[in-house]
């Protein structure tokens, strides 16, 4: 079934999507930025450049770090941060729940063009040797 994948254009440089929504998510999770991208497979480096652009495009935190100390350290979402990834995930699901006719009916293309007509990736082609 088509899917609908959403991002949103924060200014002309920052957007933000399904990929830094799961990382705030997981930072939440973890406590920690580089917990979050070692478990998404990503370097602290890259998790952090990521925060930092929506932090910037923000004007304030969406994650602040705790440094050190007899924890170690680690992070947390802001209340800033906390509203972003609920406004997002709220977009989310009200844009899915609209798009769910359309994808249906994409699909439903999708099983009539399959049963119906002769693959398009060779359908009229025509080889020659050289």
């Amino acid at each position: 079934m088509p899917s609908l994948s959403l991002r949103i254009d924060l200014d002309r440089e920052t957007r933000i999507g399904p990929g830094k929504i799961e990382l705030l998510e997981t930072i939440a999770a973890c406590g920690s930025i580089s917990a979050a991208g070692r478990e998404m497979g990503m370097s602290y480096r890259r998790a952090w450049d990521l925060v930092e652009a929506l932090n910037r495009v923000f004007g304030k935190p969406v994650v602040v770090r705790q440094v050190g100390g007899k924890s170690g350290g680690g992070a947390h979402l802001t209340a800033l941060g906390l509203a972003l990834v609920a406004h997002y995930r709220a977009i989310e699901q009200a844009a899915s729940a609209a798009a769910q006719p359309h994808l249906a009916a994409i699909q439903a293309e999708l099983d009539r063009s399959g049963a119906d007509e002769p693959d398009n990736a060779t359908a009229g082609v025509t080889t020659s040797g050289p």
